[in-house]
Formats: structure tokens, C-alpha cells, sequence
């Protein structure tokens, strides 16, 4: 999404940067995009045994954007096998 030198230090990140991909004031599909971004990266990077630290991102932009009880019902889904994503 963006180089390094763009990135802030952790704890220092107020709002996501600016994603192309919605541009319009209403965030909810970039909150539940980050959101299975998030999900699809683990998933990745433990089945191929590698570092999870560049899902980071995806975690601290949904956590920013997404309301806590989104995020806390989709969870429960993905651990009930009834969640309507494909991660």
C-alpha cells in the first residue's frame, strides 16, 4: 500500500491514509475489506510459516475504521464456520 518511508512509527498512526480504492465518505466497505485482508494475510503467512507482522496493517486499519461490534460478530461467524466472507 505504501513504502516504509511513508509508514508512521507504531502507536503513532491516528487515521488510515487515504485508500484509492474508496473514496467516498462512507467507509464500511474499506472497514470490511481490511477485515478479511487482515484474515486472508494470517492465514497466508502462518500456512507458509512466516513472519505475520505485515498483516499489521490490515489489523490497524479495520481496527480503525470498523465499530467494535462488526468486528466482534464477524469474529464469532469465522469461529462458527457462518461467516458470509471467503478468507
Amino acid at each position: 500500500m505504501f513504502d516504509e518511508a511513508q509508514k508512521p512509527p507504531p502507536g503513532q498512526w491516528a487515521t488510515p491514509p487515504f485508500d484509492p480504492r474508496f473514496p467516498n465518505q462512507n467507509q464500511t466497505r474499506n472497514c470490511y475489506q481490511n477485515f478479511l485482508d487482515y484474515h486472508r494475510c494470517m492465514k497466508n503467512m502462518v500456512r507458509r510459516g512466516k513472519n505475520t507482522q505485515p498483516c499489521e496493517y490490515y489489523f490497524r486499519v479495520f481496527h480503525s475504521l470498523c465499530p467494535i461490534s462488526w468486528v466482534q460478530q464477524w469474529t464469532e461467524q469465522i469461529k462458527q464456520g457462518t461467516f458470509p466472507g471467503k478468507i
